[in-house]
């Protein structure tokens, strides 16, 4: 096992890291303080764990962290702007989204690459995007309208 220094932009700020070849993005991202993420299935069934790299929505517990060197990584304490919540962030609340709140980062996070790649989805299309996030506490309406409502909130923005 060898270690090596690795370069990536994490929610719009640059980090230079050592890390050991076989480190999880999600070791890497909860050990730079961003503990938002979190760890469930350790198998890339839950979303849990769901982080944005290079835009793209990826399980950070089967990601090593090497992936991530030279590329931008986003998780949800990048998706607010100070103390502005992304509408995402604020339709889950106003929506009653979550209960527990332990998968809500990882829906989310989800949610956003599926917006910034579709800003207009249907319900179908959200539905189909948000299949590799369980959640045991609630029912998935709540969140499919919260997702919509946040697409409407951010096309009126435009």
């Amino acid at each position: 096992m060898g270690t090596r220094e690795i370069h990536l932009r994490v929610n719009r700020g640059e980090r230079r890291v050592v890390i050991e070849d076989q480190t999880l993005l999600i070791e890497l991202v909860r050990g730079l303080g961003l503990v938002g993420t979190k760890l469930s299935c350790d198998s890339q069934v839950c979303g849990a764990c769901t982080v944005l790299l290079d835009g793209r929505p990826v399980s950070s517990c089967t990601t090593l962290a090497i992936e991530a060197d030279g590329k931008p990584v986003e998780t949800i304490e990048g998706l607010a702007d100070g103390t502005k919540l992304h509408p995402l962030q604020e339709a889950f609340i106003e929506r009653f989204a979550f209960q527990c709140g332990y998968c809500t980062p990882g829906m989310i996070v989800s949610a956003k690459a599926l917006l910034d790649a579709h800003p207009e989805p249907d319900v179908a299309k959200v539905r189909h995007w948000m299949e590799g996030n369980i959640c045991r506490c609630t029912g998935y309406q709540t969140i499919v309208e919260a997702v919509l409502d946040a697409a409407d909130q951010m096309r009126s923005a435009r």
